[in-house]
């Protein structure tokens, strides 16, 4: 995997990268011509934008870039390496090492492409010589979001639950993990019933992905990602337009494995357990009706109200087998519900937490990384809403409002208020 970062270039360019606070001050030290060109230019510092300041020889003297109102600003720095001549570039004014490391990283992650179906691949990116920073700590974290990109993108003819569970047992013998998986009627055996009748009508059998590393008296941390590599509706068919993008529909799948990876290459102190039930959501003569009642792992009936809100259904199995460890944490990650997207749009994840001080710590970290989420509300006043006629539960409450609050109010359910959970809803 190239990051496109590179030891050294002799002929590398001289980058100025300047908040716009630092851009003014800066200013005024500069030559008359630097300050000709660049006021000519209209360039302001703005986030992702560049001026190049030509040479007396015709060359390029240095190419100054704008990171807006932060100099952490990862995004900044993720669209100068697609935006700028392809070439060699070195930071001219190094700050400290977490800066240094933003900027690597940023830079990193704005040269990912997705080529594996172009018969030619013609992007090009200019090249960074590695600032001083953690080198160790910036691979990890590209590798593991280049991971994520990359299961997401790949259509689910070549990402079906097998796929994606070869792609997790690819990852776990990297690091020494111990995996295993269920698949199809083993399901039953196994007492995941939930996964297997959500993914029984599928010519692809629905499967449990599950596995551990660490230390086994580590604090256990156990991840579970929603694997729906491709979603129909099943029986309560979704549209052709709300089809198109469902081989995403795995993206907290994805997203927990870059996790995982991260966890794992950086060796934290955990134990750590990883649970992806992964199911292909199809119509058959045994697809899963509208009115069905399921019994679940934790004991709990089901009714399902809607056979398109599934993966509220495979992940209530899993959470059940990771609370039975008793772990010191649990964090789901799902592509679960439009109703999140429609509250918060596309790029910020809502996140539901039954422990304030956890939710708080990641809230604070994430608004460091610039890399957001939005805390919503386990509200206990709809808790009556997940409660089914004929069953224990429903997977699709009447009304539709408040659908992200009801699915993790669903989903809380089968954790219980003694683990600290945490659940991401997210677009992927």
């Amino acid at each position: 995997m190239a990051l496109h970062l590179i030891e050294t270039d002799v002929d590398a360019i001289p980058l100025t990268a300047l908040t716009e606070a630092a851009f003014a001050n800066w200013l005024e030290t500069q030559t008359n011509v630097v300050r000709t060109r660049l006021e000519t230019s209209g360039f302001k510092a703005g986030p992702g934008t560049w001026c190049q300041i030509p040479a007396a020889d015709g060359g390029v003297e240095q190419v100054v870039a704008g990171l807006g109102s932060d100099q952490f600003d990862l995004w900044a720095w993720a669209a100068l390496p697609a935006a700028l001549p392809n070439k060699s570039y070195v930071i001219s004014r190094q700050d400290d090492e977490a800066t240094m490391e933003i900027a690597a990283l940023g830079w990193a992650l704005g040269t990912y492409s997705f080529d594996r179906y172009k018969s030619s691949d013609d992007i090009t990116f200019a090249r960074l010589l590695w600032p001083k920073c953690d080198r160790d700590s910036v691979t990890r974290t590209a590798e593991a979001t280049f991971l994520v990109r990359d299961l997401v993108n790949t259509p689910a003819s070549h990402m079906g639950p097998q796929e994606l569970a070869d792609a997790a047992a690819h990852l776990a013998r990297q690091h020494g993990a111990d995996f295993r998986v269920i698949v199809g009627e083993d399901l039953l055996a196994e007492n995941f019933p939930g996964i297997h009748a959500v993914g029984r009508a599928s010519d692809r059998q629905p499967r449990l992905i599950d596995f551990t590393w660490g230390d086994r008296d580590a604090p256990k941390l156990t991840l579970v990602g929603k694997g729906v590599c491709f979603d129909s509706g099943g029986l309560d068919l979704k549209s052709a337009a709300g089809m198109k993008l469902m081989k995403k529909d795995m993206g907290g799948s994805a997203q927990v494995l870059g996790l995982a990876s991260m966890v794992m290459a950086a060796k934290l102190p955990v134990r750590l357990r990883v649970l992806i039930p992964a199911v292909e959501n199809s119509v058959s003569g045994n697809a899963l009706r509208p009115l069905d009642v399921i019994a679940m792992r934790s004991g709990k009936t089901v009714e399902i109200g809607h056979t398109d809100a599934e993966g509220r259904v495979v992940l209530a199995d899993a959470l059940a087998a990771a609370v039975e460890e008793n772990p010191a944490l649990i964090i789901d990650c799902a592509t679960l519900t439009g109703a999140a997207r429609v509250a918060l749009g596309t790029d910020l994840p809502a996140l539901f937490a039954n422990d304030d001080g956890l939710a708080q710590s990641l809230l604070q970290h994430a608004s460091v990384q610039k890399d957001p989420l939005w805390r919503m509300p386990l509200w206990a006043g709809y808790k009556k809403q997940v409660e089914g006629k004929v069953a224990d539960l429903t997977n699709a409450p009447e009304g539709g409002y408040g659908g992200a609050i009801t699915a993790a109010l669903f989903l809380e359910d089968f954790v219980g208020p003694d683990i600290p959970w945490m659940h991401v809803d997210l677009m992927a």
